[in-house]
């Protein structure tokens, strides 16, 4: 080996790493994985080309912000990991990642973190072999910095080290404030404080206008939007949903119609196009790159997909609301403050007496709310669409406190009612509410074999699922954990309440219609209108919050446990032909239609509504 080949060879061992883009580094270094992707194997950014904008976006020295407001299916997933890859390989610096729950933090760095490293050798090589103490499911080290994952809803992942890079997912999902520290955001931001050249990516899928931390932050930036051409006249447009057209029987066939020649566009020629396109600011720059990108450009889901997603979403507006979210990446405008008028709710009443089920319902569920006083009770029948018919609305008065009560609910819970095509229905599933007298709740939800009863307790958080998995296990008197007992369930109540507004508010036929029988007092309505949703700002974060404009709200909550109620019996899943099927075996009891005839048991009317006497 000559002197000159030898010098080569030392040069080439010490020279730093050639200087790359982020774009280029996932390129040439960056592996998808078969667990977190349906296309493994090397990373390719002209597969979808809007992305190299946004991950050229961290290598720009003035942009210190990078935002991505987006819709589901473009990405935006695998965007950050690159920025992970990058800033661990390509350009070494401590990066922390941020996740709204220290529990989705762990599945991320156990279901997507972990196979990176894994299967792209230039991350292997760095944070693959590490000593156990070094590489924890939570820390990563590598030579230069690492990478810290932490759950907003956490203070104490908020507190620790300096870093350089800070990566916050999913913001508008992050919880008003890091438990009584402040905003998470803003907490993380000042970790980043002592780095002259800090990056900051938030990335999310919007939620509510106003309250919409990614929208907020996006209109604070230079709004970059994909401009692209249109295969026929070559005019660069922005994908927008008013231009997505089809035939009515064939919405899995839509094309997209060009803004300028009219045109039809279809889905074959997407990729020409987002090859062909560029990000362009539509608002001033000042140290913040922002982007914003809906499903319309993916090249994983065609206009027709968009469409047909649509179509099943639009009777519905708590889908449609998703849908606009996670398709077209957009807030949603939530009427802050409306009243629903119970008056005009009372005058549409339906000519079908109380205490029988029309002919639609087929699956039978409670809600009970728990007073000092008393019970109140809802039952509900529910079919296809999650149409629902009020079946039967009662208070049970007396000390909640006291058995006599809770065996007068067991008698009404466990009562059939008549169907319309002359079977018998009693409730499959009653939701309690826990709040108030627990003790009492857990002792009535015990042992119950004639139907399942569940007890539950609301949570205010924002965007909090309407059930989540039962965390608590029954308890005793005592405090202590009953042996295989019952469990807790948590209910989203926000979600449950603007969910049953918003179908009050439908037309008949549509999805979801709440129909109402002959003969409810007016009370009763009174009280399912009890409350309104405003904006209210907590430690200077915009808040969704429902507050009482009428004293007396037991309806409303009824109705939320009778839907959580049947949620938990499977609504949204329900096989309607085969439960209709399995109800009435015999075309001869499908075709019977007896007159409505009241269950067994006596029912009377009160002032306020109706109570059992046994």
């Amino acid at each position: 080996m000559t002197v000159s080949s030898t010098l080569y060879e030392v040069r080439r061992l010490f020279a730093p790493p050639p200087r790359l883009k982020v774009s280029e580094w996932a390129d040439r270094y960056r592996f998808l994985s078969p667990e977190s992707s349906a296309e493994p194997g090397r990373w390719r950014t002209s597969r979808a080309e809007y992305l190299r904008g946004i991950l050229d976006a961290f290598n720009e020295p003035a942009s210190e912000t990078v935002v991505v407001m987006c819709s589901s299916q473009v990405g935006k997933t695998e965007t950050l990991a690159n920025v992970v890859g990058y800033f661990s390989s390509q350009d070494p610096s401590p990066v922390l990642f941020l996740q709204p729950t220290l529990e989705m933090s762990e599945a991320y760095s156990k279901d997507r973190l972990a196979p990176m490293i894994r299967d792209s050798p230039a991350l292997f090589e760095i944070m693959g072999d590490r000593p156990r103490g070094e590489n924890t499911l939570l820390h990563k080290q590598f030579p230069g910095g690492h990478v810290s994952l932490a759950g907003a809803n956490s203070p104490a992942s908020l507190a620790s080290r300096p870093v350089r890079i800070l990566l916050a997912d999913e913001v508008d999902r992050f919880p008003p404030s890091a438990g009584g520290e402040g905003d998470p955001v803003n907490l993380a931001k000042k970790r980043t404080m002592t780095f002259w050249n800090r990056k900051i990516g938030l990335v999310s899928t919007p939620t509510n206008r106003g309250s919409s931390r990614i929208e907020k932050a996006f209109l604070e930036s230079d709004q970059r939007r994909y401009f692209v051409p249109c295969p026929h006249c070559g005019e660069h447009q922005v994908l927008v949903w008013s231009q997505v057209k089809w035939r009515p029987e064939e919405p899995s066939r839509a094309w997209y119609e060009c803004a300028k020649c009219n045109r039809p566009i279809e889905n074959s020629s997407k990729q020409k196009m987002l090859r062909g396109g560029d990000w362009r600011a539509t608002a001033p720059f000042t140290n913040c790159a922002g982007f914003h990108l809906n499903e319309l450009y993916s090249p994983w889901r065609s206009f027709g997909d968009v469409a047909t997603d649509f179509l099943k979403a639009k009777d519905d507006p708590q889908r449609l609301k998703v849908w606009v979210n996670t398709s077209l990446g957009e807030t949603w405008e939530e009427q802050q403050g409306q009243t629903l008028d119970f008056e005009e709710l009372a005058a549409r009443a339906e000519d079908y007496p109380q205490c029988f089920i029309p002919k639609g319902g087929l699956l039978l569920t409670a809600g009970v709310d728990v007073q000092a006083d008393r019970l109140a009770i809802v039952i509900k029948a529910w079919g296809r669409g999650e149409q629902s018919w009020l079946i039967h609305w009662s208070e049970i008065f007396g000390d909640t406190s006291q058995p006599s009560v809770w065996e007068q609910l067991d008698d009404l819970l466990s009562l059939p009612f008549e169907h319309h095509d002359g079977i018998e229905l009693s409730v499959s599933v009653a939701a309690i509410d826990s709040g108030f007298r627990p003790q009492s709740v857990y002792q009535f939800c015990r042992g119950r074999h004639s139907f399942k009863c569940i007890p539950t307790k609301g949570s205010g958080t924002p965007n909090k699922p309407i059930l989540s998995r039962p965390s608590l296990q029954d308890v005793n008197v005592r405090g202590k954990v009953v042996k295989n007992g019952i469990k807790l369930f948590t209910v989203g109540t926000d979600v449950c309440k603007s969910l049953v507004y918003s179908r009050l508010q439908l037309m008949a036929g549509q999805q979801g219609f709440m129909h109402f029988p002959q003969g409810l007092p007016e009370d009763y309505f009174a009280q399912l209108t009890a409350e309104k949703c405003v904006t209210k700002f907590i430690q200077g974060q915009p808040t969704h919050q429902w507050i009482k404009v009428r004293t007396r709200n037991e309806a409303l909550d009824c109705e939320v446990l009778a839907y959580v109620a049947a949620v938990a019996n499977g609504l949204s899943t329900m096989n309607w032909d085969r439960l209709r099927s399995k109800l009435f075996p015999s075309t001869a009891a499908e075709e019977t239609k007896p007159k409505a005839t009241k269950p067994k048991g006596s029912i009377k009317e009160t002032g306020r509504g109706f109570a059992t006497n046994w």
